[in-house]
């Protein structure tokens, strides 16, 4: 593989991160939704987490985008404003080659500057080894496992809860 550069996204990555996002929902169980969202829908998701001063970066080798990672809000109310929850999609033919681990990676350190205490992977389908091995090397632990909550290409899939903590996590107040 070509060097990869990780790098935060530009308004122009839009239409490679729509296509890696609508082969994730159309073959992959890592999304529950059902139908793709379309150009103008993953802009608006992407302006959001930007205003929100949330992290989003690309991975990207010789101009081309082979993946991307966001932080994103775990809930909408107030009190979880410490805890962020991840999301890492990459393209087909770029995955297993470590991509994953490096945009997840840079994802922890850019979420910690920003002050966030605690990192939430909420990942579709327990079936997702490959997910749970990446967050469980970045330090993620194992919370829980919500049965048969979804309902995808003709069965039921579970929900994987995973966390780390970020920064002083916890132990003290946030500032």
């Amino acid at each position: 593989m070509p060097p990869v550069s990780i790098r935060p996204v530009q308004p122009t990555d839009i239409a490679a991160i729509t296509r890696i996002y609508a082969h994730a929902v159309r073959h992959g169980t890592a999304s529950f939704e059902l139908d793709p969202p379309d150009l103008n829908e993953m802009t608006r998701r992407l302006d959001a987490l930007i205003a929100g001063d949330f992290s989003y970066l690309v991975a990207e080798a010789k101009g081309e985008i082979l993946g991307y990672a966001y932080a994103g809000p775990y809930r909408a109310r107030p009190a979880y404003r410490f805890t962020v929850e991840d999301s890492v999609y990459i393209c087909p033919d770029a995955q297993r080659q470590g991509l994953g681990r490096l945009l997840l990676n840079r994802l922890i350190v850019e979420s910690e500057a920003r002050g966030y205490r605690q990192m939430v992977a909420v990942i579709g389908d327990s079936a997702q080894q490959a997910s749970i091995a990446l967050h469980t090397a970045q330090g993620f632990r194992m919370i829980g496992t919500f049965e048969a909550v979804g309902w995808k290409f003709g069965r039921w899939l579970d929900s994987v809860l995973m966390q780390r903590p970020l920064g002083q996590g916890a132990t003290s107040e946030p500032s």
